[in-house]
């Protein structure tokens, strides 16, 4: 056994890494060459044009193909670039924009890791003869009886999990995380040990395609017609101003709403439909209730054998949020999460990702996309009028 838990020896043992040109899977490449393994490197570029090419945080595209190759040279591994353009386009971009202008609130790195990478990429793999494909994502995995488990890594604040809910059985078996045990700082102190050009070089941003983090002009760019003005109303059904496209708007919004008011104001949701943006109290906002949709279980036992009763756990509704305790539900009527206390500016599309307990090591249960969230009863009644009215005029 060696310290990827496979059963040769690492001189015996080929495994792919995907080198992004960052830090983070440069140090992989690096760790897993000097324990001896046959590494091979690999670089998706995924994109490009636009400045987002050229910007610190890319990744895939750019400077960041030349960054990896300078890695592979330095370590002394082979290194190939597979143009994953096209692909990344149909299965990350657009399903990005679509979901956007239907007024969701949608996260491409979990479709670029459910398709591009552990799909497509894990398939080259294994036609390369690799035991395995490393990535230099923050998040550890470890024997379960016959198959992997995913838990959460040891440095908390780089905790990727919630973006690898999605990832099936199949895929956890085949896939290797070799910096889940380490924080951000040793892995950009092991990156300068190893004398790689990179170990300063900035983190890469969630979103790797949209320059300077302005979603709403790669979607006003894809979709044109999407811009479409309409109106900002209260949920008590008073229209308070107009707005040039919900695509600018995301739940939860309190700053740039473009009306002024008593009150402080958040976007509490998108209509999509009637091109408006509805905006409220912040008392509006608060989630005790999510459907999930496109559910990836990972639990020991099936998601059929939850009891009537739920099943007690944790869940996260956004990345940079801990997860809180809450109680999974399964039926004929689908699969459903209740907060124990409520959660705020929780957003159809969404990641909803489910946890053993709320502790920093926890294992990964799966999660799901947000359906529908249900707030409290007055808030509910106000968007159920709302949806099934025209809005009132000024005043």
């Amino acid at each position: 056994m060696n310290s990827l838990d496979l059963p040769d020896s690492p001189e015996k043992t080929r495994v792919v890494v995907a080198m992004s040109g960052g830090v983070d899977s440069s140090v992989v490449a690096g760790l897993l060459k000097r324990e001896g393994y046959d590494v091979v490197g690999v670089t998706l570029q995924l994109y490009d044009h636009g400045t987002a090419t050229h910007r610190a945080g890319s990744c895939c595209a750019g400077q960041d193909v030349a960054d990896a190759r300078r890695v592979a040279e330095t370590i002394g591994v082979p290194h190939y670039v597979l143009d994953y353009e096209e692909r990344f386009r149909k299965s990350v971009i657009d399903p990005f924009a679509a979901s956007y202008v239907a007024g969701e609130t949608p996260i491409p790195c979990v479709s670029c890791n459910q398709t591009v990478k552990f799909a497509d990429l894990l398939a080259t793999a294994r036609e390369l003869g690799a035991a395995a494909l490393a990535t230099g994502h923050y998040i550890r995995s470890r024997g379960n009886g016959h198959h992997r488990a995913l838990y959460r890594p040891v440095d908390a604040d780089r905790d990727q999990s919630y973006f690898l809910f999605a990832t099936t059985q199949a895929q956890i078996d085949y896939l290797r995380f070799p910096l889940g045990g380490m924080s951000k700082p040793e892995v950009r102190a092991a990156a300068g040990a190893m004398g790689l050009a990179i170990a300063a070089k900035a983190d890469s941003q969630d979103i790797c395609f949209v320059p300077q983090g302005k979603y709403s002009d790669i979607i006003a760019k894809l979709r044109p017609a999407a811009a479409t003005p309409g109106d900002i109303v209260h949920i008590d059904g008073r229209v308070l101003g107009r707005h040039e496209g919900i695509l600018r708007y995301t739940i939860g919004q309190r700053r740039g709403i473009g009306v002024a008011s008593g009150e402080p104001l958040y976007v509490v949701h998108l209509d999509a439909g009637r091109a408006r943006v509805v905006v409220g109290p912040r008392e509006a906002l608060e989630t005790h209730r999510i459907s999930l949709r496109d559910v990836n279980w990972l639990g020991d036992e099936p998601l059929s054998a939850i009891p009537p009763a739920g099943l007690e756990l944790s869940a996260r509704v956004r990345s940079a949020r801990p997860p809180r305790p809450a109680r999974l539900y399964h039926g004929a009527a689908g699969t459903t999460v209740e907060f124990a206390e409520g959660e705020s500016g929780v957003a159809p599309g969404q990641a909803c990702v489910l946890y053993e307990n709320d502790g920093d090591n926890a294992r990964v249960l799966g999660g799901g996309f947000i359906d529908r969230s249900e707030r409290g009863k007055d808030a509910e009644a106000m968007l159920a009028k709302l949806t099934s009215e025209p809005a009132l005029p000024m005043s």
